[in-house]
């Protein structure tokens, strides 16, 4: 793993554990924030350790349209539909988080952050 994307995972997985129960955010919405592209963030939580996925929420980390990535693994995405409705949140049958408004986590204004220079 080269030094930079230790840096953004670590950086993903902390912004990750920030997002309070009932809320969600958006890739890009993270990616946003990093100063990355949203992929960086899918890449990173797509490779989560199994102890990672027990104890980070990922399942609060939806796509830009507040919506159950179409394209994750069916087991996969059932359970992060699960989670969320235990956590109060509507979700419809194209996995759709209904008052997404109401349930959205901002992660905060874009840092200016250059992820290959080293401080």
């Amino acid at each position: 793993m080269s030094p930079t994307y230790a840096r953004i995972r670590a950086e993903v997985l902390r912004l990750v554990a920030l997002i309070p129960e009932g809320k969600f955010t958006t890739y890009g919405s993270i990616a946003v924030h990093m100063n990355v592209v949203a992929r960086h963030v899918a890449t990173v939580l797509s490779r989560l350790t199994d102890e990672e996925s027990k104890s980070l929420p990922w399942h609060r980390v939806v796509s830009a349209d507040a919506r159950i990535s179409p394209n994750m693994d069916a087991k996969l995405a059932a359970r992060q539909k699960r989670l969320l409705k235990a956590e109060g949140l509507k979700i419809d049958r194209e996995g759709f988080i209904q008052d997404a408004d109401a349930h959205f986590h901002v992660v905060g204004v874009r840092r200016n952050i250059r992820w290959s220079e080293v401080e």
